[in-house]
């Protein structure tokens, strides 16, 4: 995580960053790369001062990981992107959330459904009303 913010930062340097009244090119990914950095050094930091029992378990070697919450993060990205081309912004924002909600073994369908239609207000307000954005709420019709 450091090194990819790093790497971020590094890059839009060579951009024009300007400043944060006129931000130039470089300036997002200066500002997010720097903040990707500083947060992997506070969680390897807070890694450090765990109890070797609390960040491995005994038996973490012996068994395989659980790739559930990954799994389910790519998928809703991809369905993201195909239900964003497709379908619009709000089939697109549900898929997401309610495919990367399910990641978390302690959701159930009915909390993964509830937060997706929050959050499709959300982006509805946030995306297409207030910041204009040029993907349409729904796609088909």
């Amino acid at each position: 995580m450091v090194v990819i913010g790093v790497s971020a930062a590094y890059a839009g340097m060579s951009y024009d960053i300007g400043s944060l009244t006129n931000m130039g090119a470089g300036f997002f990914p200066v500002a997010v790369g720097t903040l990707l950095a500083v947060v992997g050094i506070l969680i390897a930091v807070a890694a450090k001062d765990l109890p070797e029992s609390a960040s491995s378990p005994p038996d973490a070697h012996s068994r395989m990981p659980d790739l559930r919450g990954a799994v389910c993060i790519i998928t809703g990205t991809l369905a993201f992107i195909l239900l964003g081309k497709y379908g619009g912004l709000i089939p697109a924002t549900f898929a997401i959330v309610f495919i990367s909600a399910l990641g978390d073994r302690t959701n159930t369908l009915f909390r993964a459904a509830a937060l997706s239609i929050v959050m499709c207000a959300i982006a509805l307000v946030v995306f297409s009303w207030a910041l204009k954005l040029q993907l349409a709420p729904f796609a088909w019709g």
